[in-house]
């Protein structure tokens, strides 16, 4: 006999329509005209599966939206998940509102995500992509008995540019700038090539390219106590995340589940178009395995 479908609960509608009206504050008090993007790009998203228990907490990734993720959320839904893709903050408004946040503000928009999920789902998979994918290892790290797995694509343990390598310099001068007065001296943003310029913005604050490296450093000092089933997938030609990121994150998870991945593809973004379907495949063959 099949489950009757159950409506969306009234608790999680709440923190929805929280996290929603969040969104557009937000959006009207960082709009820059020429940078933002349509509301719809950076709003948080439930698609709610009425007849499971089961949900995905997926992250978008660092400059994006919960749009990124879009494809994935909805492939997922189709087989039945309940899917929460929170919009992680300073994204979906404006590179000067992401200057202005860390790591710590990324995750608790993931822990207030998590609280929503929670509401309507009994068991729930943290996934994410590039800084998402770093997110969710962190909250499998820190909250191991909430999780039944974590998926982490293209994790930026080690970017490849030049511009990441000198970040905490280039960050460090900003500040002593900003103390002496020197705003002309400043560089506060590097140019961003996206693989998705109708979601991304194309200018990265500085600080959040040391943010992410901070974060990742924490979670690659942690992984070994890493307990629940994990997926780690990386393309083999990525021309901003070095490959050796998720070879080096696998060898370092010990959890008997772990799962590695490596797809051919000449981009970063492999969670969008035809290369998504590749990769969607294996998360779900992930997925099918687990034991939830």
């Amino acid at each position: 006999m099949n489950p009757e479908p159950q409506p969306i609960p009234a608790e999680c509608r709440r923190l929805l329509d929280r996290e929603v009206r969040l969104f557009e504050e937000e959006y009207a008090r960082h709009f820059l005209a020429g940078e933002t993007k349509p509301r719809r790009i950076g709003a948080p998203y439930l698609l709610h599966g009425p007849v499971s228990t089961r949900g995905v907490l997926l992250i978008h990734g660092l400059m994006a939206a919960p749009e990124e993720v879009r494809p994935w959320a909805e492939f997922l839904h189709a087989r039945g998940y309940t899917v929460y893709a929170p919009r992680l903050a300073g994204h979906g408004t404006s590179a000067p509102d992401l200057a202005r946040r860390g790591y710590r503000d990324w995750r608790a928009s993931v822990e207030r995500g998590h609280a929503l999920l929670k509401t309507c789902c009994e068991s729930i998979v943290v996934a994410g992509f590039s800084t998402g994918a770093g997110l969710a290892l962190d909250m499998a790290l820190r909250r191991p008995g909430e999780f039944a797995a974590v998926i982490a694509i293209s994790a930026p343990l080690k970017f490849k540019s030049v511009s990441s390598a000198f970040a905490e310099m280039v960050d460090g001068w900003n500040v002593l700038m900003r103390v002496l007065g020197g705003d002309r001296l400043r560089r506060e943003f590097v140019p961003n090539d996206p693989d998705n310029p109708e979601i991304n913005y194309h200018r990265c604050p500085v600080r959040s390219i040391v943010q992410v490296k901070a974060l990742m450093r924490k979670v690659y000092r942690a992984l070994p106590g890493l307990s629940i089933p994990a997926l780690i997938m990386q393309a083999n030609n990525d021309p901003k995340v070095a490959v050796r990121s998720g070879r080096r994150l696998h060898r370092r998870i010990r959890s008997a589940g772990k799962t590695y991945r490596e797809v051919d593809f000449p981009l970063h973004g492999i969670v969008r178009g035809e290369i998504g379907l590749t990769v969607f495949a294996d998360v779900e063959a992930f997925l099918n395995r687990l034991t939830w």
